[in-house]
């Protein structure tokens, strides 16, 4: 049966629906401050945020340069600094939260990213062994190619590791 170019296969549109799925119930699973913190952090990185933040803290400087028909009531600035200084440390932390949050999620994602291209890598590995028996047999002249062998090995994560931390430990940037 034909594929329509516009359809997706039907794994891919399984796969589709499986992460969505994974994402809202993650979502579900969020405590009540997770929820909070990703909303105030939302908020915060907003436009809305930005004019909220222009018309008070312009009206602030306004009446307390004097520059407005109403009576200063912080004319040194002081309660404007503090204001913003307590305003920052949550902010920070409400982003912090979120982005803390955000990185385990990422790392779940990298796990599953890495355990499908092992798999994936194990199944190419396979198909190169079974290929390459089947052109030896057949004495097909490609079987002779002599990166095949390399090819079929499996690969193992761990020495793959291994090394990448050994070349990292001679970069001069990376030693401590």
């Amino acid at each position: 049966m034909a594929q329509n170019d516009s359809e997706l296969a039907h794994i891919v549109e399984r796969n589709i629906n499986a992460l969505l799925e994974k994402r809202q119930q993650g979502e579900l699973q969020k405590t009540r401050e997770e929820r909070f913190a990703d909303n105030i952090t939302r908020f915060a990185g907003s436009m809305r945020f930005v004019y909220l933040h222009l018309a008070v803290y312009g009206l602030w400087v306004l009446i307390n340069c004097g520059l407005l028909p109403i009576k200063r009531f912080d004319p040194s600035f002081v309660m404007l600094a503090t204001l913003a200084s307590v305003e920052a440390i949550f902010l920070s932390t409400f982003i912090l939260i979120s982005q803390n949050r955000m990185q385990a999620v990422a790392d779940k994602q990298a796990a599953l990213d890495l355990q499908v291209s092992l798999l994936a890598e194990h199944e190419v590995t396979t198909l190169i062994r079974l290929v390459r028996a089947i052109a030896e047999r057949m004495d097909i002249e490609e079987a002779r190619n002599p990166e095949l062998p390399e090819l079929a090995r499996d690969v193992r994560p761990e020495k793959v590791l291994d090394e990448i931390e050994q070349t990292e430990a001679k970069w001069p940037m990376h030693g401590t």
